[in-house]
């Protein structure tokens, strides 16, 4: 009988059906009663009359709560995605998450633990792409916009976190520390709100691909590694994975023990870690002294492989040239980097593609310039000329300086890494080819 009452939606008809149920039972078992008593007194049918009342008014009560507490534990009916799923799907701009977690990982990197604000439900990423984030620093201008990769990857996705560096000011240069990382270490707690927009990036791993993968990294490029080899190991255990980190030593290797606690439920990851001065407390925490290079990646995999780089641009630069001297086809080798800095994909447009003068309308800010070709970029020229365009890595990569472009055209000055939104243009690496009109 309650399991047909949960089949019927509407709570007042519920309670009608409970109601004439437990009323006809009762009756029925009245009956018998009086019947089996062979009595007819009055006070026998009244007995009966009463418990049918009392059963009936039991019967509608008891619908009326069903209805209620089911109303409260059934989930929405599949078909069409619930409004919060919808919400999170179709999220597009900036979106405020909370800090629910700070955890120190190394003397450097510290991770941040981001859940939304608003409570609902947040998109699964794929295991490389990075997180364009929006912080409000005091004494700034401007909000301060950065991109910094995922470092975790677990399915259904109920947080996402980021393991930040903090950049400290070089040793004898005369350029400033880390305006970003720094307040994130020092400013940022549990509770703070930041402002994010979805994950994106095209530095990813197609987990289903059958050839080995080699993850290849050194000090903080180990974030979008270690999301790698989680979604690996969730999604194609078959699949053998080398995990090649390089760091100084055991006080600034981040997520040692946590890439060895993968180890212990994945049979195929295998990792290595190699440690240019290592110290007492080290020993046994690493398996090489040196730097991670192309001949140690020989060494280690002896057959065809996919190769993830991720570190500093020397790093990546060494092992790209080195991996390709081996023979190891371009189109198997993939990187990421988010700071200035030569890895061999830059390709300049040709002097002559790109116009003189041309005259650009900056449509909101009700602006129009004259730019030249000691303007720079776009994104350069508007900052000339008093705008305040948002943008991130400034190399084509991260997408947050995307503009709508309402009429001419512009030239590319290297191959933009990031999607692009159908007339729209990434302004921190291109200029203008005609005069151009942007939304900005």
């Amino acid at each position: 009988m309650f399991g047909s009452l949960g089949r019927i939606k509407h709570p007042f008809a519920r309670s009608a059906a409970a109601a004439a149920t437990i009323g006809s039972a009762i009756a029925l078992a009245s009956s018998l009663v009086i019947g089996a008593a062979n009595t007819k007194t009055p006070s026998a049918y009244r007995a009966a009359v009463y418990s049918v009342l009392v059963g009936t008014g039991f019967g509608a009560l008891f619908g009326l709560v069903s209805a209620s507490r089911e109303s409260r534990q059934q989930p929405q009916w599949s078909g069409a995605p619930s409004a919060q799923v919808t919400d999170s799907i179709s999220w597009q701009d900036w979106r405020n998450f909370v800090v629910i977690r700070k955890v120190k990982e190394s003397e450097e990197i510290t991770s941040f633990y981001l859940q939304p604000e608003d409570g609902k439900e947040i998109p699964n990423f794929q295991p490389g792409q990075f997180l364009t984030i929006k912080l409000e620093i005091p004494g700034q201008a401007k909000a301060v916009i950065r991109t910094y990769s995922l470092s975790d990857y677990a399915e259904p996705c109920e947080y996402y976190r980021l393991s930040i560096k903090r950049e400290l000011m070089p040793e004898g240069l005369d350029v400033p520390a880390g305006l970003a990382s720094n307040f994130m270490h020092d400013r940022v707690q549990v509770g703070s709100v930041i402002a994010a927009k979805p994950p994106s990036g095209k530095f990813v791993l197609n987990v289903n691909q059958p050839l080995p993968v080699v993850l290849i990294s050194n000090g903080v490029g180990i974030t979008p590694m270690i999301s790698m080899a989680k979604a690996a190991s969730h999604q194609n255990r078959e699949r053998a994975v080398w995990f090649v980190h390089g760091a100084r030593n055991g006080q600034s290797h981040a997520f040692q023990d946590e890439v060895m606690q993968l180890v212990q439920r994945s049979p195929n990851l295998m990792v290595h870690y190699v440690y240019s001065r290592p110290i007492e407390d080290d020993i046994g925490r690493y398996h090489s002294t040196g730097y991670v290079d192309t001949d140690l990646i020989q060494r280690l995999v002896e057959r065809e492989a996919e190769y993830f780089l991720c570190g500093s641009p020397p790093f990546m630069q060494s092992l790209r040239e080195g991996l390709q001297l081996a023979g190891v086809p371009e189109s198997r080798i993939f990187f990421e980097v988010f700071t200035k800095g030569n890895v061999g994909v830059i390709e300049k447009t040709p002097a002559d593609s790109t116009a003189e003068n041309a005259e650009i309308v900056f449509a909101k800010s009700g602006k129009t310039a004259t730019w030249t070709p000691n303007g720079g970029s776009i994104l350069e020229f508007a900052e000339a000329n008093d705008l305040d365009p948002p943008y991130s890595c400034r190399q084509g990569i991260c997408g947050t300086c995307m503009c709508k472009l309402r009429e001419g055209e512009v030239e590319y000055q290297q191959p933009p890494i990031a999607d692009i939104d159908p007339g729209s243009v990434l302004i921190c690496i291109s200029k203008p080819k005609t005069a151009i009109v942007l939304d900005l």
